[in-house]
């Protein structure tokens, strides 16, 4: 596993359902830094606007996302492993601004699968009805590692791993 990996900020992103929080959960794990959920940083008017079917706008996302910038450069020393949709790139410069060597790891895969494990999941706030507005505002990172999530979690964050260049085995 290289230093630059391990001190360095991972961003697993994606459209919801996709398992970020899973997988993050599973990379962080075996790269040994701490795990952040995106979804424990949007405040309880964000969380309503989800819960309810509505997408966030853009006002709604600016403050959000610098609580994430804020809380990654908490970690940039360290390293963290970040599960967190940005969707654009403008999301993701504003997420990350002023850090360098941020590497995403975009979970991406069928509709229909994601549509039903979003429909499996119990207690989250954000349903079905934002897929299709994710899907469409989806515009991946060039350089991003992208992961297929039909197999189960733990061969999907061994692949992110690989791709990373750890090469660990998530335990």
């Amino acid at each position: 596993m290289t230093d630059s990996v391990v001190r360095g900020i991972v961003v697993v992103m994606g459209v919801t359902g996709v398992g970020k929080s899973t997988v993050g959960r599973l990379v962080a794990g075996a790269l040994h830094v701490p795990f952040l959920d995106a979804d424990d940083f949007h405040d309880d008017a964000a969380k309503a606007k989800m819960r309810a079917g509505v997408p966030l706008t853009d006002a709604d996302r600016k403050p959000w996302l610098d609580r994430l910038d804020h809380a990654l450069h908490d970690h940039s020393a360290t390293g963290a492993v970040l599960a967190c949709s940005a969707l654009t790139d403008e999301y993701r410069q504003r997420l990350t601004a002023g850090l360098t060597g941020v590497r995403f790891v975009l979970l991406t895969g069928d509709p229909e699968l994601i549509r039903e494990r979003i429909v499996a999941r119990h207690g989250h706030f954000a349903g079905t009805a934002l897929l299709p507005s994710q899907l469409d505002t989806l515009d991946a990172p060039a350089d991003a590692i992208v992961v297929d999530i039909e197999p189960p979690p733990d061969v999907v964050a061994q692949h992110a791993l690989s791709a990373l260049g750890a090469g660990r085995s998530p335990t």
